[in-house]
């Protein structure tokens, strides 16, 4: 069975690597965060949504205790999300590195993200320098309508519930961001992982 992963996960990858985007396939989420954390320049302003996938390998962590980087959540944290927005959306627009975790990626090679604010989709979209994605294997689904299903079957309840537990609100699906390929080479870098990590 190990070797029927090696193989998808291979093609996979070609098939990334075709749409532009850089590919390392590493085993687990402690490879993950070495992988990731050795994209980051020392000083580098860093941005990322709140994932279970970073949180599962370390890096969201790490981000937000190694001094090394100017993580952006560390700053947005202390401010009033509803006095402050403004402040807030300049901050996260435009990160040196972007790093997330999205919530499906096709047989083809096309990565989905969904958002209730959008604020990780701008960033990913164009906003920053350079965009790290991590990538569980049981997020790899045959097409666009398996990657829909999954977000609404299986990401959005665990994110409902989950925020009702820490906020008391609910959260909604309103934005999802296709990437279809990046324009020119070196912008993405997908890490996709062996074993599942996150939702």
């Amino acid at each position: 069975m190990a070797a029927i992963e090696a193989i998808d996960l291979e093609t996979l990858a070609t098939r990334l690597r075709e749409r532009n985007f850089e590919v390392v396939i590493v085993e687990d989420g402690e490879e993950a965060r070495s992988e990731v954390l050795r994209r980051i320049p020392d000083g580098a302003s860093v941005h990322s949504g709140k994932s279970k996938t970073l949180e599962d390998a370390g890096i969201f962590e790490e981000l937000m205790t190694n001094d090394r980087y100017d993580f952006i959540r560390k700053r947005t944290m202390k401010l009033d999300r509803m006095t402050q927005r403004d402040e807030i959306r300049r901050l996260s627009a435009a990160p040196d590195v972007m790093v997330n975790s999205a919530h499906a990626v096709t047989e083809a090679g096309q990565i989905v993200i969904t958002s209730a604010s959008g604020s990780q989709i701008g960033p990913i979209a164009s906003g920053a320098g350079h965009v790290i994605f991590v990538i569980g294997s049981q997020k790899i689904v045959p097409d666009l309508d398996a990657a829909f299903r999954r977000i609404r079957d299986q990401v959005f309840p665990y994110e409902d519930a989950r925020l009702r537990e820490q906020l008391g609100i609910g959260t909604k699906i309103t934005r999802t961001l296709i990437l279809e390929s990046d324009f020119v080479p070196g912008r993405t870098t997908i890490v996709l992982v062996r074993d599942p990590i996150g939702v």
